[in-house]
């Protein structure tokens, strides 16, 4: 059998210069099977098997698929209540409370007892009774020295320091 017609299609083809007649006659041709293809013309079968028209997917496709899918998927949704969403977070809150507890427990156990002897407890009432004959001596003397200016009077001073009598003693 002769296929020079067909190379000559083909060539027309490659030129871009065929009509959709044309073009139709060469993807019928090339649809064949490739045994039935002559040795030199199957090289080109896999250029018109890629441009051969696309299968629809019909009418009722998205009927059939609806089908697949109702009968196949049931979604079942659950409600969350606030309680189950806050169960972690109230959990993760009581571990640390209870890690923190037990820290502050070890820590007061590894500490003195905090138990004086009556010789620290005589120094520490000593130095208390001190300090307060000290501020009451201070604000006497404060006392004296705003009632003087309050009545005009000037300020007995200490020669050296500039400060009023006694005030520094």
């Amino acid at each position: 059998m002769d296929y020079k017609y067909i190379e000559q299609l083909l060539e027309r083809y490659f030129e871009a210069e065929t009509t959709l007649k044309e073009e139709e006659i060469l993807k019928t041709f090339f649809s064949q099977p490739e045994e039935e293809l002559p040795q030199a013309l199957q090289q080109y079968k896999p250029l018109f098997d890629a441009l051969a028209p696309e299968e629809t997917l019909g009418d009722d496709f998205d009927e059939r698929l609806l089908q697949l899918t109702d009968d196949t998927v049931q979604v079942k949704a659950r409600t969350i209540s606030l309680a189950e969403r806050l169960k972690p977070l109230l959990r993760a809150a009581a571990a640390v409370a209870i890690i923190l507890t037990l820290s502050n427990a070890l820590n007061q156990s590894f500490k003195d007892n905090g138990t004086w002897t009556d010789e620290e407890q005589f120094a520490d009432y000593k130095a208390a009774l001190h300090n307060a004959a000290l501020a009451a001596a201070e604000d006497s003397t404060l006392l004296y020295s705003e009632d003087l200016v309050a009545r005009g009077d000037s300020l007995p001073t200490d020669s050296l320091r500039g400060a009023p009598k006694g005030y520094l003693e």
